[in-house]
């Protein structure tokens, strides 16, 4: 692996490049060029908050766009619902619980953790690179923030962003108490550092252009990059409280501050197409755009909604995890289709990786599948089931259509804390009733053991490492 510290790179690590790279030359013609891939990642967006996810009065007319030349997914998950273990499973194809980024006890990581993401991960900026691959993350991180956890020690060239979530570093001395800071959020309430590879270039961070300057460096590094094959990680800090928009959109929604900001991040996501199809790099080019989680729902008008499904941000209810997700490729995607075949995050890892010519990871258990069927129209996916995880434990599973709940908990409410256990489980089928409204457990009881099965399978699999959230900052510095 790499020596992150000391950028050493050890002999796994060679030996593994040159797999890939062997596995690339036999996969590939030498003169056919590989893919680039364009990864754009909202913050707390809601499965209801676009409007072509049917919302009847935001404008989102360049997501619009993008789904009607490409694909939409109704049915396509993250892998947690927070923040930090969503983006480690986005980045590494694999489950939080496999690699330590999740916890009961703190459910991201804070600028006072110590952890981050472990260097025996693969993520898919390393994957890509050993391949050739040019590749840029301009954005919201919150893999942790030391050197070593930081992108360009994670296989990105480039970085821009902030090494986590916005409302951190909040200064209690200079905002006002409790909620009344994101009410009315000015730039200077939160210490927010903005770093350029490793060093912090601002602080604290204009958040009232950050989205318009994260758009702009990505469209620099796809402009100097338009010769070789390139990753774009595009993770944006909006819609994630507090709330900051550029001039340009300063009352532009009829929905007030939170669509201010979305509409926003809907005029990024048409500068980059807009920029790939100048560059005539669009049927070059793979572009996914999803979230991380759904919508904070306790923040009243400054959250989003999750539309017709139940809850939010922070639980396992589809509210919570499934995202309004869209994939576009105008050569090879064909335009204008919905599917409503399974997808997740971790899938991004492992279709990328295989349509880049490169063999997946073989020492370790990836939960990504490969999507390809799915984007080309060439038959169903490979994904069949979805676990849904709070923390380190598995609340509810999915098989097929149907959903069984083990546990609930809500989201960030006075009752959050209150889990409730389920034996049965609670059964519903989410064709019929996407909201979970219905229990039909006891006319089902077959339903029940064949997801009893599935998790006891994945459970005969799982070995959790100690958890990098847990790691408090003072014994790394020491």
């Amino acid at each position: 692996m790499i020596d992150r510290a000391a950028g050493l790179v050890s002999p796994m690590t060679l030996l593994w490049a040159g797999a890939l790279l062997a596995s690339l030359t036999t996969s590939a013609p030498a003169a056919e060029r590989r893919p680039n891939f364009v990864i754009i990642y909202a913050d707390d967006l809601g499965y209801g908050d676009l409007g072509c996810f049917g919302h009847p009065t935001i404008r989102t007319p360049n997501l619009d766009r993008m789904a009607s030349e490409g694909l939409r997914f109704t049915q396509f998950y993250s892998a947690a619902p927070v923040c930090t273990p969503s983006r480690a499973a986005l980045m590494t194809g694999r489950l939080p619980i496999r690699n330590g980024m999740c916890s009961d006890k703190r459910r991201v990581l804070f600028p006072d953790s110590g952890g981050g993401i472990p260097e025996t991960e693969i993520t898919l900026a390393e994957a890509l690179k050993s391949q050739g691959y040019a590749t840029g993350c301009f954005g919201k991180w919150h893999l942790g923030h030391l050197p070593q956890f930081l992108p360009t020690n994670n296989g990105f060239d480039t970085y821009y962003g902030i090494p986590y979530s916005n409302d951190m570093d909040r200064l209690n001395d200079v905002a006002p108490p409790g909620r009344e800071a994101f009410w009315n959020p000015k730039i200077e309430y939160w210490n927010v550092p903005l770093l350029r590879g490793t060093e912090v270039i601002e602080r604290p961070t204009d958040q009232t252009t950050i989205t318009r300057r994260y758009t702009e460096e990505a469209i620099s590094f796809i402009r100097a990059h338009q010769e070789e094959p390139f990753l774009v990680y595009l993770p944006h800090s909006m819609v994630h409280i507090p709330l900051f928009r550029s001039d340009e959109f300063v009352g532009k929604s009829a929905r007030g501050l939170y669509v201010d900001c979305l509409e926003e991040v809907d005029w990024s996501v048409g500068q980059v197409l807009q920029a790939l199809r100048d560059l005539n790099l669009d049927e070059q080019t793979l572009v996914f755009f999803s979230s991380d989680n759904g919508p904070w729902l306790t923040f009243n008008e400054h959250g989003g909604s999750a539309g017709l499904l139940k809850d939010g941000k922070g639980t396992t209810y589809e509210g919570g995890m499934r995202e309004p997700t869209i994939a576009w490729w105008p050569s090879r995607v064909p335009s204008g289709r919905v599917t409503q075949e399974l997808g997740s995050t971790m899938d991004i890892f492992t279709t990328c990786v295989t349509l880049a010519g490169a063999d997946l990871p073989s020492d370790r258990i990836m939960d990504g599948v490969d999507l390809s069927s799915v984007l080309f129209d060439e038959g169903p996916s490979k994904r069949k089931a979805v676990l849904y995880y709070r923390g380190t434990t598995l609340m509810a599973a999915r098989l097929g259509p149907w959903k069984a709940h083990y546990f609930t908990q809500t989201s960030y409410r006075k009752d959050s804390q209150t889990r409730v256990t389920h034996d049965p489980p609670l059964l519903y089928h989410l064709g019929h009733d996407p909201g979970e409204q219905y229990n039909i457990n006891e006319a089902h009881p077959e339903i029940i053991a064949r997801i009893d099965a599935l998790v006891a399978e994945h459970r005969q699999h799982l070995d959790p490492p100690p958890s990098q959230l847990e790691i408090p900052l003072a014994v790394t510095n020491e």
